[in-house]
């Protein structure tokens, strides 16, 4: 995944599917990277880290100064834009 490459201040475009019975619910969203790095959530799971399920959390900024925290997943698709 292009996350191990993202830093601080780089433009990107982040887009997530959800797969549904009816079809694929897909969102995009633009924005610079405040910071790209794995984090515990307040769930258990067994044989993680500090026993916690460890999710990789991209926090963006928008244009208009928004912060948006995105949980990175499989179906994630992240571009750096130049």
């Amino acid at each position: 995944m292009v996350t191990d490459k993202l830093e601080a201040g780089q433009k990107v475009r982040v887009v997530q599917r959800v797969h549904t019975r009816e079809g694929d619910w897909e969102t995009a969203i633009e924005g610079e990277v405040v910071y790209c790095r794995p984090m515990p959530t307040g769930s258990w799971f067994a044989h993680g880290k500090n026993d916690k399920l460890w999710l990789n959390r991209l926090r963006l900024k928008r244009a208009d100064g928004e912060l948006i925290d995105l949980n990175l997943d499989a179906d994630s698709e992240v571009a750096v834009l130049l």
